[in-house]
C-alpha cells in the first residue's frame, strides 16, 4: 500500500447558487405506481425544475375502503420531500383516492407539513383542464372497477359537469392499469366518447395514457385530458413554465384557468 496523500483545505469556498434548480415540484406517489415518476420526468423536469418524489404505503385492490386509507401517510411524505426547503408545489399523484378523500382534506393534510404550497391533485387539475377547453358535456374513461367509478362520477357532476358517457374497465390492481398499452388506450378512446361530448377525461394515473394523448385526441377529434398530463400542465404553469406541448394534447398548449 502507498502512503496516502496529503489531503489540502482550501481557504475559501466557491460562491453557491441559490437552488440547484430554480424550480422544485413535490410528487407523491404510491408505493405501486410504475407511471406517475416517468411521467413527469417526461413531461416536467428540465434544467430549471426538478422533480422530487415521495412514496406512500398502498395495497391492492383499488377500492374506495384502501384508497382512504393513504390519508394519514401524506403529512409524513410531504415533510420528506427537501425537509426546510420551499417548494414550488406538492402534487400528490392519484386520482380515485383524491376523490375519495376530497381536495380540502388532501391539501389541509399536506399543508400541514408545508404551510402554503400549491396542492395539486389529478382531479382538481383535470377539472381545470376541462374548463380551460371550454369542455361541459365530457365524457369519461377509468380503468377502474364500477364500484370505485361512482365517486368519479359524482366528483364531475358536483363541479358542473355533463357526464355523457361514463365507461370503466374494471381492473382493482393498479400495476395491472399501467399494463395497458398506450394504442390499445387509443382504440379505448373512440369507444368511451359520445359523440355530444365536447372532451373526454382519462381518469388514473397508473395508466400511460399521457403517451396516447395525441392520438386519442386524432382518433376521436376532440380535446382529451388525462390525469398525469393535467397535473404536469397544472405544476408546468405554477413554475412559470407556459411553453406549448402539443405533442402532449392541446391541454398542454393553453395558460393555466383560473377559474
Amino acid at each position: 500500500m502507498q502512503p496516502l496523500p496529503e489531503i489540502r483545505l482550501l481557504p475559501t469556498r466557491p460562491a453557491l447558487d441559490a437552488r440547484p434548480l430554480e424550480k422544485r415540484v413535490g410528487l407523491i406517489i404510491l408505493a405501486t405506481d410504475h407511471t406517475s415518476e416517468p411521467d413527469f420526468r417526461r413531461m416536467v423536469a428540465s434544467e430549471r425544475i426538478g422533480v422530487y418524489v415521495a412514496r406512500i404505503p398502498y395495497k391492492n385492490p383499488t377500492t374506495p375502503e384502501n384508497l382512504r386509507r393513504m390519508q394519514p401517510e401524506l403529512e409524513a411524505a410531504a415533510a420528506l420531500i427537501l425537509p426546510d426547503e420551499p417548494l414550488d408545489a406538492i402534487c400528490y399523484s392519484c386520482t380515485s383516492a383524491s376523490v375519495v378523500i376530497g381536495d380540502a382534506e388532501i391539501e389541509a393534510a399536506i399543508q400541514a407539513a408545508r404551510p402554503g404550497v400549491a396542492v395539486v391533485t389529478p382531479p382538481m387539475a383535470g377539472v381545470r383542464g376541462l374548463k380551460a377547453l371550454g369542455a361541459r358535456p365530457i365524457s369519461i374513461l377509468t380503468p377502474y372497477t364500477v364500484e370505485t367509478s361512482r365517486p368519479m362520477a359524482a366528483y364531475f357532476a358536483e363541479r358542473g359537469f355533463e357526464i355523457v358517457s361514463f365507461t370503466c374497465l374494471g381492473f382493482e390492481d393498479d400495476r395491472e392499469m399501467a399494463r395497458i398499452p398506450p394504442a390499445a388506450l387509443v382504440e379505448l378512446a373512440g369507444k368511451a366518447t359520445d359523440a355530444e361530448a365536447d372532451a373526454l377525461f382519462v381518469s388514473c394515473t397508473a395508466l400511460r395514457s399521457a403517451l396516447a394523448v395525441a392520438g386519442m385526441e386524432q382518433a376521436i377529434g376532440r380535446p382529451v385530458v388525462t390525469s398525469n398530463q393535467a397535473t404536469a400542465w397544472t405544476c408546468l404553469r405554477l413554475c412559470g413554465d407556459a411553453a406549448p406541448r402539443p405533442e402532449f394534447g392541446r391541454l398542454m398548449t393553453l395558460p393555466l384557468s383560473q377559474s
